[in-house]
């Protein structure tokens, strides 16, 4: 039996997870979802998303160094400044979807709303009685 051989491009489903965990941690702190949020708006320069953010400078330069260093965002020289944007479009669904779910009502009562699990088999109509 030949051993199976993947191509190089092709990264098998632990890869994956792996790089969509190193993602999802990117993105996991509320300023950088808010920076990614502004961003996909479009290019931004620091003082525009301190501005439109309401953080000190420097923390926000901070948390774009971390978006960057995943490839979340890229920066542009636009004269003495540098106008950030998103590398991809995908991660403006993904952060959109995120806010969109944590802003919908949970059920009133949680247990009512997902079927009971048990570990006996249910009695059909009529048998054993």
């Amino acid at each position: 039996m030949l051993p199976v051989v993947r191509p190089m491009s092709m990264p098998n489903a632990s890869e994956n997870y792996q790089a969509a965990g190193e993602l999802l941690r990117a993105l996991a702190a509320p300023l950088r979802i808010a920076v990614v949020t502004e961003l996909a708006a479009g290019p931004r320069c620091v003082h525009e998303l301190v501005d439109a953010i309401g953080a000190p400078q420097p923390l926000v330069s901070q948390h774009l160094r971390v978006l960057k260093g995943a490839g979340v965002v890229r920066g542009r020289r636009r004269g003495r400044e540098i106008a950030y944007s998103l590398a991809d479009q995908h991660v403006a669904h993904i952060v959109a979807d995120a806010v969109s779910h944590s802003r919908e009502p949970e059920p009133i009562n949680r247990d009512a709303a997902e079927p009971a699990v048990t570990a006996e088999p249910a009695v059909a109509a009529g048998e054993g009685s």
